[in-house]
Order: C-alpha cells, then sequence, then structure tokens
C-alpha cells in the first residue's frame, strides 16, 4: 500500500490532452503580434510550463509588455474557442472513482477559472476536494508556490502528499515541498525529462497510476 492519503493532479498532459487548443492559441497571439511561426508540434513543449515564459521564449523577448500582450491575446481565444479544444484520458474518469478514499485536488499552472471550467465541462469537478490553479494576475504561476499555497491553505501534509504530472516542473515543485513526485510518460514531458527532475515514481499509462494508488 502506498503512503500517500492525498494526491495533487496536474491538469494538462496528465488528466486531458490540450494539444490542439493551447497550440492554436499561441500561434494566433504571435500571429496578432507579428512573431514567428511555429507548427502545433512545435509548440508542445509550451504545455506545462507558465505561459508568460514561454511567449518570453517564443518571441525572445524580455519585455513585460510584450509578453503581457501576447498573453492576453492567447486567453481572449482560450476563454471562448481554445478551452474545449481538449480531451480527458481514457481511463481518467475511473481513475477517480476509484480514490475516494483519498484527499484528491487539481494543481495546475493553468488560470483556476479555466480549469473550473474545464473540469466542469467534462464532468469531473465533483471528484476534487480543492480545484487550484494561477490567478489572472499571475499569481501562484510557479507550481513551487502553488504547491506551497496549497499545502497551507488544506493544512496537508507534504509527507502523505503525491504530485502527479508530466513535466519536470510538476516534479522540481513536488521536491522543494517535500511532497512525493510521480511523473506520468504519457503525457508531453519524456522519461529522460521526469528522471533528470529526480521522480520518485514514473507510470507509463493511467492504469500504473491506478494501480499505484488504489487502496489494497
Amino acid at each position: 500500500m502506498n503512503q500517500y492519503s492525498t494526491v495533487f493532479f496536474d491538469l494538462d498532459g496528465t488528466l486531458t490532452d490540450p494539444k490542439e487548443g493551447i497550440t492554436r492559441c499561441i500561434q494566433y497571439a504571435l500571429e496578432q503580434l507579428g512573431g514567428p511561426d511555429f507548427s502545433q508540434d512545435e509548440l508542445v513543449s509550451c504545455i506545462g510550463p507558465p505561459l508568460r515564459e514561454s511567449f518570453g521564449r517564443l518571441l525572445q523577448t524580455d519585455n513585460k509588455e510584450r509578453k503581457e500582450q501576447a498573453l492576453k491575446l492567447y486567453r481572449g481565444r482560450f476563454a471562448t474557442v481554445g478551452l474545449f479544444e481538449n480531451s480527458v484520458y481514457p481511463g481518467v474518469r475511473e481513475l477517480l472513482a476509484d480514490l475516494g478514499s483519498m484527499r484528491v485536488f487539481l494543481a495546475t499552472s493553468k488560470p483556476r477559472v479555466y480549469a473550473e471550467r474545464i473540469l466542469a465541462h467534462f464532468g469531473l469537478a465533483a471528484y476534487f476536494h480543492g480545484i487550484y490553479g494561477s490567478e489572472m494576475d499571475g499569481r501562484f504561476e510557479k507550481k513551487p508556490d502553488l504547491l506551497r499555497h496549497m499545502l497551507t491553505s488544506e493544512h496537508l501534509s507534504a509527507e502523505s502528499t503525491l504530485m502527479v504530472g508530466d513535466r519536470d516542473h510538476d516534479i522540481i515543485a513536488a521536491r522543494k515541498n517535500a511532497c512525493g513526485a510521480m511523473g506520468v510518460t504519457y503525457g508531453f514531458g519524456s522519461i529522460e525529462e521526469l528522471s533528470s527532475a529526480q521522480a520518485d515514481h514514473l507510470c507509463h499509462s493511467l492504469e500504473e497510476v491506478a494501480a499505484f494508488l488504489r487502496p489494497c
């Protein structure tokens, strides 16, 4: 039996596949700003990390106003269209339904208001004890800050909390907060990325995640 009583799930690349919506919205923002042209596959690396950082890299700028302008354009399309260019990975609903004895939270760098709408749209919100994400002003955009906020707000023990995510920033955030760290390789992060970040556990499918978390 695993030692965890609480699990934090990342959203993008862990519970849902948001590739189409996120990459199209990034393409739209870059196009509106006269920025470089990237294919959807070339933008996959932007799924997960804070978008302000990604836009700075894509636009090759440290200019705060330009990054904020790109983010505003992105959000304009995402809030109405891109939000639902998304799909739930097969098996997610069954996994969440099997975790009745655990405290389950969402921990995403995506703005909380969007995460709430996505979970409600797919009928998943009821499985979570709390939905946490960044705020529109940038608060809790960095995953270590978000997890620290969650642990404090919910009065949780880090040692009995497991962060499940598909990118290295999920693992790094968990380790910085003394939580367990599980990397899932079916999302957008590679085995090498997750191993380099020192994930405590690696799972290659939702079935493996379920087997690890399922109460004995």
